[in-house]
């Protein structure tokens, strides 16, 4: 396991995050455990996880355990922040990036082969708050941009749901921007397919395994993690398919045909 070295600066956002360089000599956005937000830490996690499985553009990330000496130098983060668990989440911080709404025009994104992967994923893990805000952009050459996702705190519906919460999630298409602005970029409708297959067969035995991993200290009970387990094979065999049609239906071919439209009135 990686150990801090040194203190960077706390980071814009409502996550409560701080920069932070270990001794692998790179730098990780370190989330720490609230009480009052107790299942962001659970839920970066388990998203994580399924996303690297997935071959989707996520960080990569690990459970750190933060010396308490050192989280006690830190500004701005109480004593009862720093007792709640001695297990934080790390994620590799990517340099020279912009997010969403910091870009104006993005000709082309490198990796357009992974959007309507993250697409589904999101869906399959009911995760609203994919805005500009939530995806980073590299330009890698000219007008080339290499797209992550980031912050998944609010998956399940909310970074502190329950159990209930998870039986009722929603089952509609959300209304996402950058979904939107994604699909644009999605040049095959077959890849949606493709992903979903993928989903389809993600072993059960590793969902399993990756919420046992979470730490006791971060208050996920064994009937939560039950639950969770049950609930992304509900979703990705009773919803996911239904969703992924009237997604494509209703957004991607909408957005296909006037991008075609657009490219005919220029000529």
């Amino acid at each position: 396991m990686i150990t801090p070295i040194s203190y960077i600066k706390k980071l814009e956002g409502k996550s409560n995050a701080h920069l932070i360089t270990f001794d692998d000599g790179r730098d990780y956005v370190v989330k720490y455990f609230h009480n009052d937000l107790k299942k962001t830490l659970p839920n970066e996690w388990i998203s994580y996880c399924i996303a690297r499985y997935l071959g989707l553009p996520i960080p990569f990330a690990q459970i750190v355990e933060i010396p308490e000496e050192f989280s006690a130098k830190i500004p701005d983060i109480s004593l009862e922040v720093i007792n709640n668990s001695k297990y934080q989440f790390a994620s590799l911080y990517v340099p020279e990036c912009l997010n969403g709404h910091q870009i104006s025009s993005v000709p082309s994104i490198k990796n357009h082969g992974s959007l309507a992967g993250i697409i589904l994923f999101d869906y399959w893990l009911c995760n609203g708050d994919r805005t500009r805000k939530n995806i980073l952009l590299r330009e890698e050459t000219l007008n080339n941009f290499q797209l992550w996702i980031i912050d998944h705190a609010e998956v399940f519906g909310s970074h502190s749901w329950i159990i209930s919460e998870l039986e009722t999630l929603p089952k509609e298409l959300m209304k996402s921007a950058t979904h939107q602005f994604m699909s644009s970029y999605i040049e095959d409708e077959r890849s949606f397919a493709k992903q979903l297959q993928i989903i389809q067969t993600f072993p059960v035995l590793l969902l399993e395994e990756i919420v046992d991993l979470i730490p006791d200290d971060w208050l996920v009970s064994k009937e939560d993690k039950k639950a969770l387990v049950g609930r992304l094979i509900n979703r990705r065999k009773k919803f996911l398919p239904v969703l992924m049609r009237i997604f494509i239906k209703t957004i991607y071919r909408p957005i296909q045909k006037t991008k075609i439209e657009n490219l005919t009135n220029l000529e």
